[in-house]
C-alpha cells in the first residue's frame, strides 16, 4: 500500500524530543517481544510496516521519493526487517488485519503534522477541491452492528431479555440517555501549532459539545485531568507530543472510539482505561510501551487490550456508607415498619458483551448474588420488593438464603414461562416480595398479569392499539396482602417492573393504570375481611392488648407500590402515580386508543406519593436521590417506593450514593454495586 501523493511530513523525522541515539544501532542485537534475533553485519533493508511485498522487497511508487522512518526503540513497524526473517514471505510471516489498520493510522497521523491540518482538509473536501493525498474520513460513523451506549438498552433489545418480549428489529429505540449539548460545530483541530500547555481551567474544557478535538503534534508534556469533561468525545488524537504519561480521568470518556496516542514517550496505558468499552482503536505505535501491552494489540487488537485492563485494574476504594436522611421524627411506642426495592440485574443479563466497562469477575453471579444479598440484608427491612429476580435463582438461591434471614416470599414470573421447557423457564425473570414471617402473616396473594386483565377489558377489546402494543408485553406485578401478628393492623405491598422503552410510553401508562384499578379492587376486599380474633390475655399481662384496627374501606389500608417503572419523574407514569388523575389528552399516551383510558383519563384514588421527592425552595418537587440508575448512556430515577400519604408517614429513607465516589464511576455494575440499578429503602411509621 502506498499514497499516491506524499505528505511532507512523511519524508521527514520527528521532532527531537525523542530520543536518536540509537538511530545507527542494528535494533535486531535485542530480543523484541519474544522473537529471539541473531545479529548479521550487514543491515537489512527497512520496512515500513504496511507497504506491499514482493519476495521481500518493498514496492513503492516510481515517483515516490525514498521514505525515511521515525525509528523509535520500540517501534516494531519501523524496525529494520529482523535479519532471520527478511526473505521470508510474509505469508509465513503474517501481520494481523488489528495491526495493520493501527499502522495505516499511525502514518495518516504523522502526515498530519502541519498546523490545522485536519481542518484544512476538511474545508478543501467541502469547497469540492482535489482531494488530498489522505483521505479525510468519519472515525465516528456508526456501523450497522454498532453496540447502544447503554448496556441495559442493549439487554432490552436483546431476545428474550426480561426487559424484553419481542426481537430486536421491532423495537429499536432505546431509553433516553443524557442529551448531547448542541451546537453548529462539534469538531476541533489544534494540531501542529506548537501548544506547550494546556491550563486546567482553559475554556476548551466548556466545550462539552465536541466529538472530535485534534491536539496532535504539538509540544504537550502533560494533559490536564479536566479534558474528561468532554464526555462525548468519539475521538481524541494526542500524537506527536512529549507525553509521558496520561491522565487515568481519560477512562471517564465512555464515548471514545478513538484515542490517537501514537509518537509519545508513553511506557504504560493506566488499567482505569479499561473502561473504555466503545473504543475501536487506541493508538501507541511509535511509543516505547510495554511489550505484553503492545503485543495485545498487534495480536487481537485493541478490544483485546481494553479487556486485559479492565480485568487486572485493581479494585479501587469503596464509598463511604450512604447516610439516612431523617424526614418525621417518631415517637416511643409509634408502629414502624422498613421497605426495600431493589432491581438485582438478573444473571443472564449481566454479560461483558453489554457490560463492557465492568470487570468480567465483578459480572460472575457468584460475585454479584452476595453482593445483592449483603446490601438487602444490612438493611434490616421489614419488607423487600426486588425486580428481575428469575426463577432458577429465585428457587435455588434467594428464597434459602434470605429464609435463613427469617423471611418469607412470594414470587410472581412474566408470562412467557408458561409456554418454555423447564430448562429455558427457570431464565424467566419476576419480581418477589419477601416479608419478615416472625411479624407479618400472608393472608394473600396475587399475580396481575397486565396482558391478560386488558384482554378481559370491554373497552379494549376494539382497539388495534392494545392488540399490537399493549399484548405483547408480558408484565406482571405481585401483591400482597399482610397482617401484623402482633397488632392485627394490614399492609398492601405491590412490586412490579414495567416496559422499558421511551417508545413505549402509552404501554408503560396502560400498564400503572391497570395496576392501580386492581391494587384498589383488592384493598376494598381486603377492608371486608374480618379481624383476627383477639388473643386470650395470659396471666401475666398487666393490660389486655388493644383491638386490632378495623377498615372502612379499602383507601384505609396502608399501601406500598414498588417497582422498576422504568420512567422518569417528568413522565406521564409518574405524575399520574403522584397527581391520582391523567387527562386522556397526555402526550404519553402517544395518540393511541385505549377505551376510557384515553376517552375519559386515568385516576387512582389511592392518595400516593414517592418517598424520595421531597419539596423544595418555592415548593417545587425535589428528588432526594438524583438518581436510581446509572449507566454510560443514563443517569436518572426510574425506580420508586410510593406509599399511601393518607394513613403513612414517612419517617427516614436511605440516602443518595456519595458525590465524589461517583465523579469517578463509568457507571453500574461495578466492584462495590452489583446491579445498573441502586437500592432504594425507606421506613415508615402507621398513622
Amino acid at each position: 500500500m502506498y499514497y499516491p501523493q506524499q505528505s511532507p511530513g512523511m519524508s521527514q523525522k520527528l521532532p527531537a524530543h525523542h530520543d536518536q541515539s540509537n538511530v545507527n544501532v542494528n535494533p535486531w542485537n535485542r530480543q523484541h517481544l519474544g522473537v529471539g534475533v541473531n545479529p548479521q553485519s550487514q543491515p537489512p533493508p527497512t520496512s515500513p510496516g504496511y507497504t506491499m511485498y514482493t519476495n521481500g522487497a518493498i514496492m513503492q511508487h516510481p515517483h515516490m521519493p525514498p521514505m525515511q522512518h521515525h525509528h523509535h526503540q520500540n517501534s516494531l513497524g519501523h524496525y529494520p526487517s529482523p535479519p532471520n526473517l527478511q526473505q521470508q514471505s510474509p505469508v509465513t510471516q503474517p501481520i494481523s488485519t488489528h495491526w495493520q489498520q493501527q499502522l495505516m493510522k499511525y502514518e495518516s497521523s504523522r502526515a498530519s503534522r502541519s498546523p490545522h491540518h485536519r481542518a484544512r482538509a476538511s474545508a478543501m473536501a467541502s469547497r469540492g477541491v482535489t482531494k488530498s493525498a489522505i483521505t479525510i474520513t468519519n472515525p465516528n460513523k456508526p456501523s450497522e452492528d454498532e453496540t447502544p451506549p447503554s448496556p441495559s438498552l442493549a439487554l432490552a433489545m436483546a431476545i428474550n431479555h426480561p426487559s424484553s418480549t419481542v426481537p430486536p428489529s421491532a423495537e429499536p429505540l432505546m431509553r433516553p440517555a443524557a442529551p448531547r449539548p448542541e451546537n453548529t460545530w462539534t469538531s476541533l483541530d489544534m494540531g501542529g501549532i506548537s501548544i506547550k500547555s494546556i491550563p486546567p481551567s482553559s475554556g476548551l474544557f466548556s466545550f462539552t459539545f465536541l466529538t472530535c478535538l485534534y491536539l496532535n503534534h504539538n509540544a504537550l508534556t502533560s494533559v490536564p485531568p479536566e479534558i474528561s469533561k468532554l464526555r462525548h468525545l468519539e475521538l481524541l488524537d494526542l500524537s506527536g507530543n512529549n507525553l509521558s504519561s496520561v491522565p487515568v480521568e481519560l477512562g471517564m470518556m465512555t464515548s471514545l472510539k478513538e484515542l490517537y496516542l501514537f509518537d509519545n514517550n508513553l511506557t504504560t496505558i493506566p488499567a482505569e482505561y479499561g473502561t473504555l468499552h466503545r473504543l475501536k482503536t487506541l493508538g501507541l505505535e511509535g511509543n516505547p510501551i510495554d511489550a505484553q501491552l503492545k503485543g495485545l494489540i498487534q495480536k487481537d487488537g485493541t478490544p483485546a487490550l481494553i479487556s486485559f485492563l479492565r480485568d487486572t485494574c485493581p479494585m479501587p476504594l469503596p464509598p463511604p456508607p450512604r447516610p439516612v436522611v431523617q424526614i418525621t421524627p417518631i415517637e416511643s411506642g409509634m408502629e414502624t415498619f422498613k421497605v426495600t426495592s431493589y432491581n438485582i440485574l438478573c444473571e443472564r443479563a449481566a454479560t461483558t458483551k453489554m457490560y463492557g466497562y465492568t470487570p468480567a469477575w465483578a459480572l460472575a453471579w457468584d460475585y454479584r448474588k452476595t453482593r445483592i444479598i449483603q446490601e438487602v440484608t444490612e438493611t434490616k427491612a421489614d419488607i423487600l420488593c426486588l425486580q428481575e429476580v428469575d426463577i432458577g435463582q429465585y428457587e435455588d438461591f434467594f428464597s434459602r438464603q434470605l429464609s435463613d434471614q427469617g423471611y418469607e416470599g412470594v414470587y410472581g414470573a412474566k408470562s412467557r414461562y408458561k409456554t418454555m421447557q423447564d430448562s429455558d423457564r427457570r431464565q424467566v425473570d419476576g419480581s418477589a416480595i419477601f416479608f419478615k414471617r416472625d411479624r407479618y402473616q400472608l393472608v394473600e396473594n396475587h399475580l396481575i398479569e397486565f396482558n391478560t386483565i386488558a384482554m378481559q377489558r370491554q373497552d379494549f377489546k376494539k382497539t388495534d392499539d392494545m392488540f399490537n402494543r399493549v399484548l405483547g408485553k408480558d408484565h406482571i406485578a405481585v401483591v400482597c396482602l399482610l397482617e401484623d401478628m402482633i397488632t392485627g393492623s394490614r399492609i398492601i405491598v405491590s412490586n412490579t417492573h414495567l416496559h422499558w422503552d421511551a417508545a413505549y410510553s402509552d404501554v408503560k401508562l396502560v400498564q400503572t393504570a391497570l395496576l392501580m384499578e386492581e391494587v384498589e379492587k383488592i384493598a376494598h376486599a381486603f377492608a371486608k375481611y374480618p379481624p383476627p380474633p383477639p388473643d386470650t390475655p395470659s396471666a401475666n399481662e398487666e393490660e389486655p392488648k388493644p383491638p386490632p384496627p378495623t377498615y372502612s374501606d379499602g383507601t384505609k389500608i396502608p399501601i406500598i407500590v414498588c417497582g422498576d417503572y422504568n420512567s422518569m419523574p417528568s413522565s406521564g407514569v409518574y405524575d399520574f402515580l403522584s397527581s391520582g388523575s391523567l387527562p386522556a389528552t397526555h402526550p404519553d399516551f402517544l395518540s393511541h386508543t385505549y377505551g376510557i383510558y384515553t376517552s375519559d383519563g386515568v385516576r387512582h384514588k389511592l392518595g400516593l406519593k414517592s418517598a424520595y421527592t421531597m419539596l423544595g425552595p418555592g415548593g417545587l418537587p425535589e428528588e432526594i436521590m438524583p438518581m436510581t440508575n446509572l449507566t454510560p448512556g443514563f443517569r436518572g430515577v426510574i425506580d420508586y417506593i410510593w406509599y399511601s400519604a393518607g394513613n403513612l408517614t414517612l419517617n427516614s429513607v436511605v440516602g443518595e450514593i456519595d458525590k465524589v465516589y461517583l465523579e469517578k464511576v463509568v457507571g453500574f455494575p461495578n466492584t462495590h454495586f452489583p446491579s445498573e440499578s441502586v437500592l432504594s429503602s425507606a421506613a415508615f411509621v402507621s398513622n
